[in-house]
């Protein structure tokens, strides 16, 4: 009885040493570069995008909005590029030693201007457009889940003094 316990708990802390705040931010980060990925692949080939058309959900009329580039260029590049650094900042943060210091602030910073547009995008498909985007709003999502994390990370890395890890 006393072995089982034992392997049940060393299953236990092996889970949730691996459900820590990184490696979640990471798997969501992964998810938000398959959604990011796909909208630019759509945007820079031109091909159908694969969407819910009912009622108000309606991916073309998203996608070929006026608000669908900044500068001429398509959004979903930004959002593509903006999750490849937030995921290389979180892989290297522990292998750099200036990233070690830094690489929180730089996360965090991205992470709130993605955010802060996630929250602009959400309006202009709700207020303006009067038109939803599954797979902008799925991505969208991801960046809501992920602002908390870091939330609580921020709270730790200035509560503490110490390492946001």
């Amino acid at each position: 009885m006393a072995t089982k316990q034992a392997t049940l708990e060393v299953r236990a802390s092996s889970l949730g040493t691996w459900l820590n705040w990184r490696t979640l931010s990471i798997a969501l980060l992964i998810a938000a570069i398959g959604v990011s990925g796909y909208l630019t692949y759509v945007k820079a080939t031109n091909v159908q995008m694969e969407c819910v058309s009912s009622g108000t959900f309606n991916c073309g009329v998203v996608q070929n909005s006026v608000y669908s580039e900044l500068m001429g260029v398509p959004i979903a590049y930004f959002g593509l590029g903006l999750n490849l650094v937030l995921v290389g900042l979180l892989v290297l943060e522990p292998r750099i030693p200036a990233l070690q210091e830094f690489g929180f602030l730089l996360y965090f910073g991205g992470l709130l201007f993605g955010t802060i547009f996630s929250v602009y995008l959400v309006y202009v498909q709700a207020a303006i457009l009067e038109a939803y985007c599954p797979w902008c709003l799925t991505h969208e999502a991801i960046y809501f889940t992920l602002f908390p994390i870091a939330l609580w990370r921020a709270w730790r890395y200035f509560g503490a003094g110490a390492t946001a890890n």
